[in-house]
């Protein structure tokens, strides 16, 4: 074994957390994600009318209170000071009409806005309203608020504001202010006919949150739509909006405040499985400037756990200029290097194949934040194999050279290299993977389920040499230690 290999596996074999299966806590079940966001029990969906206020990020979340499966929908609350640690609310938005059924006048998804100026009239002291906007489904488009800080809600009396219509499907608005013309916006998802090849996003404007007037329709998407201004990072002079789908695609173009022109095609912000529902939060202060977006992690499978669900990691959103054009750029928060606990780095190693040697294994873990960056040299592959063990394999990271693709439980990742090099930046929960490739050129999003003490990593190439010019492992810990 050469000195690179024995520098390794002495530093990663003292880095092996251990939990304690026989005595679980609360929070701490085999199957529950330890720094993504879940609800303490039942059935959870779209994440719903993220607004900050007054130093705390709401999140909102579709939930079934009744179960562990889909239907009755409310609005799950829950708050937090850093976007890391949260606090459970209760439940904030109910069924309408005293709804019994699992799908009739259920609180589907929305957004919610800070109504600065008390354009709703119901403000009682200096604490802003906090205004949402849900779908009460084959109910109208409705309104809540709260005047406590989002402690209690309550309905607007004239709901609906858009009435049902059950030719349109209309759901999910959001609902954003627009500086230039005044007015509030809001985009809508709904079918413009019976037709459906007239799905997309409808665009209505109101001067007073209740009053809304249909402007435009764009069609080719469907459900959840958000629409947000960036700032190039790299033309600071210049600006560009960008249309997202329920997916996560999303179209670049420039919109006026009633109308949205495509300037580029629909390109992919995630190429997981389980990237859904994605919705940015509103009021974020100048002071931070950032585009903060979280997505539910549909599909996952969490066995024999008292819920069902779990969000995506918050990820930072920025636009940047590149040789073939603009492209979104996705990265997970910073926050996150407030959960790092126990970590290692290596600089400057190259790793030649040979048969159960040139292997840098034995991370283990079953949280992990590993960032690295590797030189691709004469390698045909390279990659991790996560939560793996004696009994199991694990799951496969692995980047193609030849192809230029990064592969990940089932999906497969256009990843060009960059002067020969790639990036991977790799955040492993106990139910999840989500990985950020070239600085967040292209990001895999996946839930999976790993076998029970199968927690070590093991980083392999095949083909020729692999330069490891910089990677970190580090331990992450739980977000409800506390």
């Amino acid at each position: 074994m050469n000195i690179l290999l024995t520098v390794l596996l002495a530093g990663l074999l003292a880095f092996t957390p251990g939990v304690d299966k026989s005595n679980t806590k609360e929070y701490d079940e085999e199957y529950r994600p330890q720094y993504h966001f879940t609800p303490p029990v039942n059935w959870m969906n779209d994440p719903n009318g993220l607004v900050y206020y007054d130093e705390e990020y709401h999140l909102f979340y579709q939930h079934n209170p009744n179960g562990n499966e889909w239907g009755y929908m409310h609005w799950g609350h829950a708050v937090s000071k850093d976007l890391i640690h949260w606090e459970h609310l209760p439940i904030a938005i109910f069924p309408d009409e005293n709804s019994t059924d699992k799908e009739r006048c259920t609180a589907f998804s929305g957004s919610a806005i800070v109504d600065k100026n008390n354009l709703l009239g119901k403000q009682n002291d200096e604490t802003k309203t906090l205004v949402a906007f849900y779908t009460s489904q084959h109910c109208g488009q409705r309104i809540a608020y709260s005047t406590d800080k989002g402690r209690t809600w309550e309905k607007y009396e004239n709901n609906p504001i858009i009435p049902f219509d059950a030719i349109d499907d209309a759901r999910d608005p959001k609902v954003f202010w627009h500086a230039p013309t005044q007015k509030y916006v809001m985009v809508l998802y709904r079918k413009l006919t019976e037709n459906d090849n007239s799905r997309g996003i409808s665009i209505y404007t109101s001067e007073n949150l209740t009053d809304w007037k249909w402007k435009s329709h764009i069609p080719g998407f469907f459900e959840c739509p958000d629409l947000v201004e960036f700032t190039v990072t790299n033309r600071p002079d210049e600006t560009v909006w960008v249309m997202f789908d329920g997916d996560g695609t999303y179209l670049l173009g420039d919109f006026d405040g009633e109308m949205f022109t495509p300037s580029s095609g629909r390109m992919k912000s995630d190429w997981g499985k389980n990237y859904y529902a994605t919705q940015t939060w509103s009021n974020i202060p100048e002071v931070d400037g950032r585009t903060i977006q979280i997505a539910w992690m549909r599909g996952g499978d969490y066995p024999e756990m008292p819920f069902n669900g779990q969000m995506s990691f918050p990820s930072e959103l920025s636009v940047t200029k590149f040789a073939a054009g603009y492209k979104l750029i996705r990265k997970p928060i910073s926050e996150i290097e407030m959960l790092h606990d126990k970590g290692r780095s290596w600089e400057n190693k190259n790793i030649i194949p040979g048969i159960k040697q040139n292997k840098v294994k034995n991370v283990s873990g079953d949280c992990l934040h590993i960032i690295g960056e590797f030189d691709l040299k004469t390698c045909d592959n390279f990659g991790f194999m996560v939560r793996h063990g004696s009994k199991d394999p694990g799951t496969e990271v692995l980047y193609n050279v030849k192809r230029g693709v990064l592969t990940v439980l089932g999906s497969t990742v256009p990843l060009p290299p960059i002067d020969n090099k790639i990036k991977l930046e790799i955040l492993i929960d106990r139910t999840s993977i989500e990985i950020y490739a070239n600085d967040g050129q292209a990001v895999v999003s996946n839930c999976f389920v790993p076998s029970e003490k199968a927690d070590e990593v093991v980083l392999v190439t095949t083909g020729g040499e692999l330069e490891v010019i910089k990677l970190e492992a580090f331990k992450l810990s739980s977000i409800w230690e506390n």
